[in-house]
C-alpha cells in the first residue's frame, strides 16, 4: 500500500514549469521576512566621502555577526546546562564559522589609509567601537567582565541594557563549560565553580589540570575532545578578530589617540594580550 502525499499550496505555486512570481499586492515575501529595505535605510552619513559608507556598512555587518554570536553562544550554554554536549558543539562549531566571516570583514578596511580615514572621521564626533554593547556582550559570554564597562550602555534604547548586565552577572560560556566537565566526573575545582561570575576569570592550576585529563582521557572523534577544541577554535577567532582590528587601526591612523577619547592603539595592544580559556592554552605545554 502507498501513501498519497497531498502537495501543500507552497508546492502548487512553485511547479517546475510555473514562472516566478512577479506581481504583489504588498513588498515581497523576501522583503517581508528580510526587512531588507529597512537595512537600506540605516546607513546615515554624515559626509560625501565613499570611504565613510564602507565604514558604516562593514561596522554594521560586524555588529549583525556579534549578536549571531552572542545567540550561537547562550544556544550552547543552555545545551551544556541540559548536558546535551551533541547540539551544544553544533552551536559552537556555527558560531565558528559566523566568526569566520566576521573576521572577514575586516578586509574591506585594507585600502584605507590615514588620508582616507581623516577625511570623515571628525564627522565621528565621539563615536567608537568601544561602545559597541553587542561586542562588549560577547566579551561579557566569553568571561571578561568589567563593571566600568557597563557605564556608557545606560541609555541605550530598548532591553538590550537589562540583557547586558545579565549577561555581565551571568556564568559565561567557560563557566558553564566547567561546570559540565564537573558533571561529567572531572576533578574541577570549586574555585572555578563557585567564583563570583561578574569578575573576569582568571588561569587556575587545578583547572588547568582538567584540561590535561581530558586530552589524555579522548582520542579525535571523541565528543569531550571536540568540545575541548571548539572553545579554543573559539578563542583564537576571538583573539584573530582583536588582531584584525588592531590592524586596520595601525594602518588607517597609526598611535592618534582614539575617537571616543580612549588610547587607541595603545588599547587594543593591551586588550590583545587577554586570553579567554587561559588553561586550554596553558594545558598544551603539558599534553
Amino acid at each position: 500500500m502507498t501513501s498519497r502525499r497531498t502537495p501543500s499550496s507552497r508546492d502548487r505555486d512553485q511547479a517546475p514549469t510555473q514562472a516566478p512570481r512577479v506581481e504583489f499586492e504588498d513588498t515581497t515575501p523576501y522583503d517581508a521576512y528580510v526587512r531588507a529595505s529597512t537595512l537600506a535605510t540605516l546607513q546615515r552619513t554624515a559626509t560625501d566621502e565613499p570611504g565613510e559608507y564602507m565604514f558604516l556598512v562593514v561596522s554594521q555587518v560586524m555588529e549583525l555577526y556579534f549578536n549571531l554570536i552572542a545567540f550561537e553562544w547562550r544556544t550552547a550554554q543552555r545545551f551544556l546546562r541540559e548536558d546535551k554536549l551533541g547540539e551544544a558543539l553544533l552551536a559552537l562549531r556555527r558560531s565558528n564559522d559566523h566568526f569566520t566571516a566576521l573576521n572577514a570583514s575586516w578586509v574591506s578596511f585594507r585600502w584605507m589609509t590615514p588620508p582616507d580615514f581623516n577625511a570623515f572621521r571628525e564627522a565621528l564626533g565621539e563615536a567608537s567601537g568601544f561602545q559597541s554593547f553587542l561586542y562588549r556582550h560577547v566579551e561579557f559570554l566569553l568571561g571578561f567582565k568589567d563593571a566600568a564597562l557597563l557605564r556608557p550602555h545606560k541609555h541605550v534604547a530598548g532591553s538590550h541594557y537589562d540583557e547586558l548586565v545579565a549577561a555581565f552577572e551571568a556564568p559565561s560560556l567557560y563557566d558553564d563549560a566547567l561546570a559540565y566537565l564537573a558533571r561529567r566526573g572531572y576533578d574541577v575545582p570549586t574555585a572555578a565553580l563557585d567564583r563570583d561570575h561578574a569578575i573576569t576569570y582568571e588561569h587556575i592550576d587545578a583547572v588547568e589540570d582538567v584540561w590535561v585529563q581530558v586530552y589524555a582521557d579522548t582520542s579525535h572523534g571523541d565528543p569531550l575532545r571536540a568540545f575541548a577544541e571548539s572553545l579554543t577554535d573559539i578563542a583564537e577567532q576571538f583573539s584573530d578578530w582583536r588582531y584584525r582590528h588592531l590592524m586596520a587601526v595601525r594602518r588607517a591612523m597609526g598611535a592618534k589617540v582614539g575617537s571616543g577619547g580612549s588610547a587607541g592603539l595603545a588599547w587594543l595592544e593591551r586588550s590583545l594580550l587577554r586570553q579567554a580559556f587561559p588553561e586550554l592554552w596553558s594545558a598544551r605545554t603539558r599534553i
